[in-house]
């Protein structure tokens, strides 16, 4: 089963309450995420999205908050505790 790469992941570094000189830059190859309560924004290789375990956190984030959101990146419904293990877990490979 393929995952369909929103066109959102493609403008993460421009968020709706900035404006276009006030760009905050993302890095190629990289997608912006925010994560926890506080909204922690964290930086994502973009080859983590055919990763299964990442795979299920974009699912989870389509179903809460749709695809549509304002923060310019992609809003990850999960502890930021959790994330970052997931993470740590996908650094190893």
């Amino acid at each position: 089963m393929g995952f369909r790469i929103p066109a959102i992941i493609r403008q993460a570094s421009l968020s709706t309450t900035q404006t276009a000189s006030k760009r905050v830059e993302v890095q190629k190859g990289y997608f912006a995420v925010y994560v926890g309560d506080k909204m922690r924004r964290f930086m994502i290789p973009v080859s983590y999205l055919n990763q299964p375990s990442f795979q299920e956190l974009l699912s989870q984030a389509e179903e809460e908050f749709g695809f549509d959101q304002p923060t310019g990146g992609l809003t990850i419904p999960c502890k930021e505790d959790e994330f970052l293990n997931i993470i740590a877990n996908l650094n190893e490979l």
